[in-house]
Parts: structure tokens; sequence; C-alpha cells
């Protein structure tokens, strides 16, 4: 499955999956964009990311980590 920027709630699936110890909150949005972009299943433009796609996948992320 290839995975975009827009595909929010599968990037923060595969987020959880790939870094378990990670607490999204204390991530930055540097790092973030990063960390997506080595994830395997990404290919989408590198520089499309905005700061607010961004702070939409370390939310969803948080809410994949939540017991």
């Amino acid at each position: 499955m290839t995975l975009t920027w827009r595909d929010v709630e599968g990037l923060a699936r595969e987020l959880a999956e790939r870094f378990p110890g990670e607490d999204p909150l204390g991530i930055e949005l540097p790092r973030l964009r990063g960390m997506i972009l080595g994830l395997p299943s990404f290919k989408d433009e590198p520089g499309a990311a905005t700061d607010e796609i961004l702070e939409n996948i370390l939310a969803a992320w948080y809410e994949e980590s939540a017991p």
C-alpha cells in the first residue's frame, strides 16, 4: 500500500507500528517529516506537507497510540 500526505490515518497507524516507544506529543515537526519520508510505503512529494498536515498526523498518531 502506498501512502501520501493525504493518508493521515494510514500514516498514523504505520508510525505507531514502526515507532511503538515514541511519544507523538514529544516529536517536533521537522523530525516527524523525516520519519514519514523514511517509511517504505510513503510515496509523495517530500516538500508537499504543510505544518497543518503534519500536526494532523501527530494528532492521529497520538489517538492511535492511546490505550
